[in-house]
């Protein structure tokens, strides 16, 4: 049997643990890995740095636990800036998992930059049925939320004095793992009209770019290597560069897996070929 025989008759199982010894490399030896900033990162980032002391911005944290590698970074990279700025924050979620995910990021990185809760940023909390909950904060965040996620009533809040509905945020950040991104660009920039920016999944970022291109989004951060661009423009590398390491060594393994099989199927297919008389 020849070596391209064999190739085409491997056993699965000596592929996946290619790729498992592939990604514990990384953890063992890791390697900082040069990030290149496509546009569609650099417009968020540009957004939020031109916002001025004081101005508020609006991020939804819309995913689980399940897609914090992908999400958790870009969410972190984000405050950090608009932390670093004196940039006010307003926080929700529809998701039912977030409640957590919003108060592990503002609790740590609150404490690194000195702000404090009620008076730098909100956490309104959760409401489920994602349509009714933006629709209503368009008229006014008191319909859906009249506390915060603590419990205080949001006039008591000096960060949202004078906060009534988007008009008074300069845009909207979505990060999501699922369809609330649809919710947002319908009934929130669709009927309101505000700045759009999504940071989400990479098998999700295909769905949004026709969104990008017509206007209705502003920029997108796309996965892991979206967030890792994000950390390399803010300056302050996280989760995301330190994941890349691990992609580039398991898509390479798998690159040299695609390549060695597309050689092994036309060698023995041209070699079948021959033995039948040149009939394929």
């Amino acid at each position: 049997m020849s070596f391209f025989d064999k190739m085409m008759q491997i056993d699965r199982r000596w592929v996946y643990l290619a790729i498992g010894l592939a990604v514990i490399i990384p953890s063992i030896k890791s390697f900082d890995v040069p990030v290149s900033v496509s546009p569609e990162v650099k417009k968020i980032y540009d957004f939020v740095d031109t916002l001025q002391a004081g101005d508020h911005l609006f991020v939804c944290v819309d995913y689980d636990p399940s897609s914090m590698a992908e999400l958790n970074p870009m969410a972190v990279a984000i405050v950090n800036q608009a932390f670093e700025k004196d940039i006010k924050i307003v926080f929700v979620t529809l998701s039912q998992f977030g409640p957590g995910l919003v108060e592990q990021i503002t609790s740590e990185l609150a404490a690194n930059h000195n702000k404090e809760r009620g008076i730098d940023y909100a956490f309104l909390g959760y409401r489920p049925y994602p349509a009714i909950v933006i629709l209503a904060m368009g008229v006014d965040f008191r319909v859906p939320f009249p506390q915060d996620y603590y419990g205080v009533p949001l006039d008591s809040l000096p960060v949202m004095d004078g906060i009534k509905n988007f008009d008074d945020v300069k845009g909207v950040i979505e990060i999501t793992s699922g369809n609330t991104a649809e919710f947002w660009l319908i009934y929130g920039n669709g009927r309101y009209g505000f700045p759009l920016a999504i940071g989400i999944t990479g098998v999700m970022s295909a769905n949004y770019y026709q969104y990008l291109s017509s206007g209705q989004l502003f920029g997108i951060i796309p996965g892991v290597k979206g967030a890792a661009e994000y950390e390399e423009l803010v300056g302050y590398p996280g989760e995301g560069k330190a994941q890349m390491a691990y992609q580039v060594i398991a898509h390479g393994v798998i690159i040299v897996f695609i390549i060695i099989s597309n050689i092994a199927f036309f060698a023995t297919r041209k070699r079948k070929s021959g033995l039948d008389g040149g009939k394929l």
